[in-house]
């Protein structure tokens, strides 16, 4: 997607930055987290109102861990974070965002579509049920009718669905991008996450106005692989955020595996992730992928995303051109 004329000129970044690469271009760990601090500094310094999309899951918390680095060390400011509260969120999932929040002393911007959660809440409903189109604001019933081409009366109220996923988290999200006057959205997607994410740059621009607030992804662990994200996290992320944590990268092999005094709630890690997760969507579609915690399962011959709900995963690229991460 071509970069447009009207987007901010006080932008100038490379949008070609990493096309044509893949992981393999940044062998070892270090090179990963050289890269990603290389393009978190950027972002930081290049963009006058970022954030930080932030689901809680071990990508965007690296991203996060990254982001408060950069800005500890050149002096800049950590911006807020973006949460996409989409109602179907796992509670421990919600509490550790909330309890790393405060931890880390963050601005949450808590990024809903209220339509159509006071709905849910006003009829009791549960994931599923069926929502209908007319019940719901002229803003989303556009989204539905004239940006979707969606034509029946009903839709359900599911998350991994085209008009759920959209209507819960892009639109949520768009929203709260235009509320805040949001233009470099800092993201933790990965080029081997998704097919539909392997052709993504560093800097990628979503600037056409007829879809989201222009504004930039800026995307600073494209080139880590799944197993590469958890290298950074015991090597790295936990030894430097949890103080009694030891230096040289301890790996647990459950929870009661952590070092001497310390308990799940004291690492920056989603208590999904000790109990089989290996990748968090929502929780009525999503389960887990062993029993063994994530980091510790056959990351060569399995599927990350293998416990996630398929209908979605099919509709990837669609839901993107619409603004989906």
């Amino acid at each position: 997607m071509p970069a447009t004329e009207n987007f901010p000129e006080y932008v100038a970044v490379d949008y070609d930055d990493g096309s044509g690469e893949d992981p393999a271009d940044y062998p070892s760990v270090d090179q990963k987290l050289e890269k990603a601090i290389e393009v978190t500094r950027e972002g930081l310094e290049q963009y006058d109102t970022p954030a930080v999309m932030w689901t809680g899951g071990k990508d965007s918390t690296l991203t996060l861990y990254v982001v408060k680095q950069v800005a500890e060390q050149f002096d800049l400011e950590v911006p807020p974070v973006v949460f996409i509260d989409h109602y179907q969120h796992f509670d421990e999932l919600i509490e550790f965002v909330e309890h790393w929040a405060d931890e880390w002393d963050l601005e949450v911007i808590w990024a809903r579509n209220t339509d159509v959660g006071d709905y849910v809440d006003r009829e009791g409903l549960e994931p599923g049920d069926d929502i209908p189109v007319d019940a719901l604001s002229e803003h989303n019933q556009h989204h539905i009718r004239e940006i979707l081409e969606y034509e029946e009366d009903t839709f359900p109220f599911l998350l991994d669905t085209y008009v759920g996923n959209h209507l819960l988290k892009t639109v949520a999200l768009n929203d709260a991008l235009e509320a805040h006057d949001i233009d470099g959205v800092i993201s933790g997607v990965r080029w081997d996450e998704q097919e539909a994410r392997a052709d993504e740059t560093f800097f990628s621009p979503r600037h056409d106005p007829d879809i989201y607030p222009p504004h930039d992804r800026v995307q600073p662990i494209l080139q880590f692989e799944e197993a590469a994200v958890w290298d950074a996290y015991w090597n790295f992320a936990v030894p430097d955020t949890v103080e009694a944590y030891p230096d040289e990268g301890y790996v647990p092999e459950s929870t009661e595996d952590l070092p001497e005094g310390l308990d799940m709630e004291d690492v920056p890690v989603s208590p999904k992730y000790f109990a089989g997760f290996r990748s968090l969507g929502s929780q009525v579609s999503t389960d887990k992928s062993a029993d063994e915690p994530a980091w510790l399962q056959d990351m060569a011959n399995t599927t990350e995303r293998a416990g996630r709900a398929q209908d979605k995963e099919d509709l990837m690229e669609r839901l993107r051109d619409l603004g989906y991460m």
